[in-house]
């Protein structure tokens, strides 16, 4: 069994591509049916001959779907070795998404890479906001809805219990979510000394690019009372909205609903000021005097300077929280080295569990041999037993027989390998043969 991994992030795609490509919740259980049933039917066998089957050899399939805003991933196990292809086609053809517009941004992921890559995702390394928790529960809910449509078997649900298990190992011994080390999240870090409780508070972000982007990431992990955009273009500012569960803004709203807002974050490619001292004035006598907490990452600045001089608000520019990032810095890269550290001995772990698992099959198809033997020479001896053979002499006759038949496979080969074959049998088979007297009692 192979495992995969395919999907964008914002890592590898625009909002726009990972919008069309996104899984509504209600979709992924069917999703996940449609996607199995790809694979089942190019190994021939009906979704009910599958169930049905004991061989070892006819495992099946096993898939989840990842969907946030910031990505969409697939996981899989297959024997089909063509499942990269056919993953990413599925994808395309699922969302009516040309496969040569899609594929420039996937990246497939295959055995250790896969592993590695869920570790890091449930752990926070590869989110928006480094250290992120959200994403761990929005995996656990993908995990639930994979197994609850039948679409997990032995591979991927060991695969994330040990995903679960290394994000707490991760988040318990080293201190990845302490510092702030981008500009969004020092902003968060400023207005919780302000703020006792961020979900207490109404928040506004003017702007819709990257930078808000991200910063409406940090905000929106807090859970704010509201959450608000304000951009010059409506369409734009209302995707960005929903996908942080906001609303939509124009700019021209701003004078008369600025005083609504406890915290202000504006990044736009304005060659002015969009807000103005007299508009901070007329808002804090509206909020009568309660305070303002703004944030002004635009270069030039969206915010006239001369409000940092009021009592009631408090402005911080770029410099401001480029002073606050520096802080974290060092901190936060010993502890993605640290993390890092502990997910490479984790995904080694987990390979070996996954080649232990390849040898299965021949394991049990030893076993079945051998009991078949035991019973064939046990009914035997049985059957001795009954006519009334000596006791004694069944017994020999029975350890002799079982002796021989054992013997007899390693034996045969051993005497019909030749050169570097016989040499290794030579060496492997006293080791499988040695015998351990068992512990005295």
């Amino acid at each position: 069994m192979q495992l995969l991994t395919i999907g964008i992030n914002h890592h590898t795609a625009p909002v726009a591509l990972r919008e069309r490509v996104a899984f509504p919740l209600e979709q992924i259980k069917p999703a996940l049916q449609t996607f199995k049933s790809i694979w089942l039917g190019r190994s021939g066998t009906s979704p009910a001959a599958a169930l049905l089957t004991t061989a070892p050899t006819a495992a099946l399939p096993e898939a989840a779907i990842l969907s946030t805003c910031n990505r969409t991933e697939l996981y899989c196990a297959t024997n089909d070795r063509a499942g990269q292809d056919l993953a990413v086609r599925w994808l395309a053809e699922y969302h009516d998404v040309p496969v040569g517009e899609l594929a420039p941004h996937v990246y497939a992921l295959p055995q250790s890479e896969a592993v590695r890559h869920a570790f890091r995702v449930a752990s926070g390394l590869d989110s928006m906001v480094l250290g992120e928790t959200q994403i761990l529960g929005q995996l656990k809910d993908a995990v639930r809805t994979a197994s609850e449509a039948g679409a997990l078997g032995t591979y991927l649900n060991q695969l994330f219990q040990r995903t679960f298990a290394v994000a707490k190992e991760v988040r318990g011994q080293t201190e990845i979510g302490a510092h702030s080390v981008s500009l969004a999240a020092a902003a968060v870090r400023l207005a919780e000394r302000i703020f006792e409780n961020i979900a207490d508070q109404r928040v506004l972000f003017i702007g819709a690019g990257e930078m808000i982007e991200l910063c409406a990431a940090h905000f929106s992990a807090q859970a704010p009372r509201e959450l608000v955009i304000a951009n010059r273009t409506p369409e734009r500012g209302e995707r960005l909205a929903q996908r942080f569960g906001g609303r939509a803004i124009g700019l021209a709203e701003l004078p008369a609903r600025l005083h609504e807002f406890d915290i202000v974050v504006s990044c736009t490619a304005s060659t002015l000021p969009i807000i103005g001292l007299g508009a901070v004035e007329r808002a804090i006598r509206a909020r009568r005097r309660r305070p303002i907490f703004m944030v002004d990452l635009a270069v030039p600045r969206d915010i006239e300077p001369e409000v940092q001089q009021m009592e009631d608000v408090f402005l911080y520019t770029v410099d401001d929280l480029g002073a606050v990032v520096r802080q974290g810095t060092a901190a936060r890269q010993a502890a993605v080295a640290q993390a890092e550290a502990i997910i490479e001995t984790r995904v080694e772990n987990f390979m070996q569990w996954v080649e232990t698992r390849s040898i299965v099959p021949v394991i049990r198809s030893i076993h079945t041999q051998a009991d078949t033997i035991r019973r064939l020479e046990l009914e035997r001896a049985q059957r001795m037993l009954a006519r009334g053979d000596d006791p004694a002499a069944v017994l020999e006759a029975l350890s002799q027989s079982l002796t021989k038949k054992f013997m007899h496979g390693p034996t045969q080969a051993l005497n019909q390998a030749n050169g570097p074959m016989r040499e290794q049998l030579v060496q492997l088979l006293p080791d499988l043969f040695r015998h351990t007297p068992p512990a005295e009692r």
